[in-house]
């Protein structure tokens, strides 16, 4: 299952459901994707060894715990030797606000996602990573101003059902 040519339809139909509810019974999972219990564990167990299913967590409405602000941020790094970009990465993966990091083509390097409690902290973040000359030649931000929907799931069957 390393190979991500060796899924089948079934192992598709159960990271579709894992998707859905990562806390799904085994039982329940198994007459989803029409097999019985023992084979679906063994199914799911291969699906994890091989890294398909890399974690299970909560999905959290923030917006009940408080008021935040989402920015995401076009950066454009100064020089771009790997060095660079390695540096830049390893300063970013350490802000717990920087919730999503992506090397884009385009007009600028980077676009990253930040979900900060407002402006203020959003704005220290940044000064601190100019401050700590990580590379940053110039940056944009766009301040979020509603959500009207996020999709958590992937719509797996419509990408990779040609390739099974």
């Amino acid at each position: 299952m390393a190979n991500r040519h060796k899924l089948d339809r079934i192992d598709l139909k159960i990271l579709t459901e894992l998707q859905r509810n990562g806390r799904i019974t085994n039982v329940e999972l198994a007459d989803l994707v029409n097999l019985s219990p023992s084979p679906c564990l063994m199914r799911m167990k291969k699906l994890q060894k091989a890294g398909y299913i890399t974690g299970y967590t909560g999905q959290i409405d923030v917006s009940k715990l408080g008021e935040t602000m989402t920015v995401f941020t076009e950066i454009t790094l100064k020089n771009h030797r790997q060095i660079d970009f390695a540096r830049f990465q390893e300063a970013i993966e350490k802000i717990d606000s920087c919730v999503e990091c992506h090397l884009v083509s385009g007009g600028y390097d980077y676009m990253l996602k930040f979900v900060t409690s407002g402006i203020v902290d959003y704005q220290n973040i940044i000064e601190t990573l100019i401050d700590r000359d990580v590379g940053i030649d110039k940056y944009f931000s766009f301040v979020v101003i509603k959500t009207p929907f996020v999709k958590n799931q992937l719509p797996l069957t419509r990408l990779f059902s040609d390739r099974l």
